[in-house]
């Protein structure tokens, strides 16, 4: 690990983290949930996407407020974050220690995406938050209790353009939606270290903690590197590899629904017939009334961003790749950024997939807080 040592950078025993570096003293100002409350920073980071007064590459965000459009609840402005704020982080990775499916490279996926973000993006290791299960200290344990109360302490007191960045590696699932805002009937969840006592973490929790409450123009970037996280953080937009906002797929499901009826027409079952037309019509109305209900509930005038390492209905790789075990999604997401920092959210969704596609069957997903301009410049 070197570079920044095995604990994450610095150690810091408040919140658990050991390493090769000679330790320092816990910082002070400390928050009722044992987590510091950190000044701006002193100067500004310049992400270097504007040289000598030109600007190149995709554009950067606008600056002032924008309409929803597209839907979304008359009279509401989002506004786009500039990044040029406060910085915070939390990164949670799981491998599951001992546990029936067992992950690999969880943790590595952390130390690789908190090194990336640090070395390039501006963010300052006393401003992260990191639980993964080698830490020493219960606080560093990423455990239900302390991965919502980490959430809670990431959006705390954010202001216009600041940016916040969290990151899950670990194992995502499904379970039975009880609100109807999803169109497949299913809520997505992440899984705790102690799930099995615990309990599992659903989306409507997840967007209710750290989407909710930010305020128009606060920036969070949200990675879920786990199965079936497609909208693992309940946002209403979801857009293509073309940049093109994604609606429900109605005519994909007529087209399934009118199949079975030709099959039951074919073998002369009357009731098949009506059954799989009946069954189409109760499924659309039912999957639209619920992309309407979660643009309805869901949309925020902040600037909220995910990249899921796939569609709902898929997994998201534990693989090795250059001898490391590493998240598919993490690893291409890094490789992406190295490559070439300065693209638009398409190029970069599109570049992820590129990466991915030639080994792995999943579809990282981009979904936004906002209809967005995909033709923008990616900053976090």
């Amino acid at each position: 690990m070197s570079g920044y040592g095995y604990g994450y950078g610095q150690p810091n025993s408040q919140y658990g983290w050991g390493g090769a570096p000679p330790p320092r003293p816990p910082p002070p100002n400390t928050d009722q949930y044992g987590y510091q409350q950190f000044p701006p920073p002193q100067q500004q980071y310049n992400d270097g996407y504007r040289g000598h007064g030109q600007s190149y590459g995709p554009p950067p965000p606008p600056t002032t407020q924008q309409q929803f459009g597209h839907g979304a609840p008359e009279g509401y402005t989002f506004q786009y974050s500039n990044c040029t704020g406060r910085r915070k982080a939390l990164l949670i990775g799981i491998n599951y220690f001992g546990q029936s499916g067992e992950l690999r490279g969880c943790i590595n996926d952390v130390k690789n995406l908190s090194a990336y973000i640090t070395e390039n993006c501006g963010y300052r290791w006393e401003d992260m938050v990191v639980l993964t299960e080698e830490q020493q200290s219960e606080r560093g344990q990423p455990t239900r209790e302390n991965i919502l109360r980490a959430m809670q302490w990431l959006v705390r007191d954010a202001q216009p353009n600041d940016a916040l960045f969290f990151h899950y590696s670990g194992h995502g699932g499904s379970t039975k939606d009880l609100d109807g805002d999803e169109q497949d009937g299913n809520d997505e969840v992440i899984y705790p270290v102690d799930f099995q006592k615990a309990g599992h973490i659903v989306d409507d929790e997840i967007h209710h903690i750290m989407v909710k409450p930010l305020q128009p123009g606060v920036r969070l970037t949200a990675i879920f590197d786990s199965c079936h996280s497609g909208s693992a953080l309940d946002l209403p937009y979801l857009y293509s590899t073309q940049g093109v906002l994604k609606e429900p797929n109605l005519a994909k499901e007529a087209g399934a629904g009118l199949l079975n009826a030709f099959s039951a027409y074919s073998q002369g079952d009357m009731g098949g017939i009506a059954k799989g037309i009946f069954g189409f019509a109760k499924k659309a109305m039912k999957g639209d009334a619920a992309h309407e209900k979660t643009k309805e509930t869901k949309t925020s005038p902040a600037d909220v961003i995910m990249l899921s390492g796939c569609k709902d209905n898929q997994t998201s790789a534990d693989a090795t790749i250059a001898n490391q075990a590493t998240g598919a999604l993490s690893h291409a997401l890094v490789s992406a950024l190295k490559e070439n920092p300065k693209q638009s959210y398409v190029q970069l969704l599109n570049s992820i997939r590129d990466i991915l596609e030639s080994k792995y069957s999943q579809k990282p997903q981009l979904s936004c807080s906002h209809p967005l301009d995909t033709n923008l410049l990616f900053i976090m």
